[in-house]
């Protein structure tokens, strides 16, 4: 295996388990799991950041559903 190859591999690795240490660690954080899942596994060291923050009080904050969007934005049909 050619040593782009090996580097591809490793990206790919350490891009999954920190998305999956992420959601984790979001989830014990009280915040948007899909947010630093995505964001994670784009951007890896973005984890420590999330590791450094504090955790939320409060409810977990909520992304509305499509539905809700659209509702709101064209009323009612």
């Amino acid at each position: 295996m050619s040593l782009a190859m090996q580097w591809i591999v490793l990206w790919g690795v350490v891009a999954i388990t920190a998305s999956i240490a992420a959601g984790f660690l979001a989830g014990i954080k009280n915040r948007d799991t899909s947010y630093w899942i995505a964001w994670s596994f784009l951007v890896p060291p973005f984890v420590l950041w999330l590791l450094l923050l504090p955790r939320n009080k409060g409810p977990r904050p909520r992304r509305p559903t499509l539905d809700e969007i659209d509702r709101r934005e064209n009323g009612p049909l």
